[in-house]
């Protein structure tokens, strides 16, 4: 779920964002999560893909659906990197190795599995790195096709995009390593490839990893240099997760926890930035975009376990906003 900022603070103008689950009514944004430019992008076999024609009649049936319903398609394009090759995890969530009929060579910026004893990631070389922007490309194409209107590149949560640009995670020493220019250059890249396919009216966000968490890893002064390249390059809004890319980061953990880095790039960067993470409240949500935090707040957890938080919400908040019509009638009346 987001909301767009405005001076008097809650409107009418109530946008949904809802990762993984599905909409139910009211105008919205809405996302489908983590979706593979490739098959060695995915993070499981059950991942949901756009790196084939085939896969966009399916993806236009719900794009139409959530059009009819008001609200404004998106996808998340994903390469996970050498976090790919896993089971699902309501299956355990274990690495997959290349030898298993169900799993496959990961790739990464370096040969360095995300957690001793898991499956090492092949270093991806000139060709293979552009074979990711190639995958991109191709995967925004698609995407339009389909009828998404959104596009959010995940640069998070230690996938291969984050991986290329944490330090924790890239030990190369050509174009696409070293530097603080050399590790963003793939993410640029990237980018740049989407770009080219992609309707300048439509937005393009970015996620990243705002910190790792991690002595010697990416940090919030980072993700604002970041920020102000994205920025130039065209990017419309970064959505600020934090961590993913190494193990047992101390994490501190609790309500609003990483809404600190979207405030901070969006006010050091000058980008629009969206708040993710344990913002389980709509008084919570409100606040975030009426003091100036952040641009958008997006919520994915608090939706799967209520998923009428948007209905709750606007109660709450004192917005008339439309309900499906097989609830109408039990819509509360003022």
């Amino acid at each position: 779920m987001c909301q767009y900022s405005s001076e008097d603070g809650f409107t009418n103008d109530w946008h949904l964002v809802h990762l993984g689950s599905r909409a139910v009514g009211g105008a919205g944004l809405v996302l489908v999560e983590a979706t593979a430019v490739s098959a060695e992008g995915r993070i499981t076999p059950d991942d949901v893909g756009i790196w084939k024609d085939a896969h966009i009649a399916n993806l236009q049936r719900i794009t139409a659906f959530l059009e009819a319903e008001g609200a404004v398609p998106g996808v998340q394009l994903a390469h996970a990197g050498r976090k790919a090759s896993h089971q699902s995890p309501w299956k355990g969530g274990a690495a997959i190795a290349p030898s298993d009929e169900k799993g496959w060579q990961t790739v990464a910026p370096s040969a360095l599995p995300f957690t001793a004893g898991e499956p090492i990631p092949t270093a991806l070389d000139e060709a293979g790195i552009q074979k990711v922007i190639d995958d991109f490309r191709g995967a925004a194409q698609r995407s339009l096709a389909a009828g998404f209107k959104v596009i959010e590149i995940h640069a998070a949560h230690g996938y291969l995009l984050h991986e290329f640009y944490s330090p924790l995670s890239n030990q190369r020493t050509d174009a696409y390593g070293g530097s603080f220019e050399n590790r963003i250059r793939l993410l640029v890249e990237v980018v740049a490839a989407v770009q080219e396919v992609w309707p300048a009216q439509y937005p393009l966000f970015v996620r990243i990893s705002a910190t790792d968490w991690t002595e010697g890893g990416w940090t919030g002064d980072d993700s604002v240099q970041l920020g102000k390249v994205l920025k130039e390059k065209g990017v419309d809004l970064i959505d600020c997760s934090t961590g993913g890319n190494v193990p047992n980061a101390k994490i501190p953990v609790g309500p609003l926890y990483q809404a600190s880095f979207a405030e901070k790039v969006n006010r050091e960067a000058g980008i629009m930035t969206g708040a993710v993470g344990m913002i389980t409240s709509a008084a919570e949500a409100e606040a975030l975009v009426a003091e100036g935090k952040a641009d958008l707040v997006l919520l994915a957890r608090e939706m799967l376990r209520d998923p009428y938080f948007p209905l709750h919400a606007a109660l709450e908040l004192g917005a008339d906003i439309p309900w499906p019509v097989q609830y109408e009638r039990a819509k509360p009346r003022r």
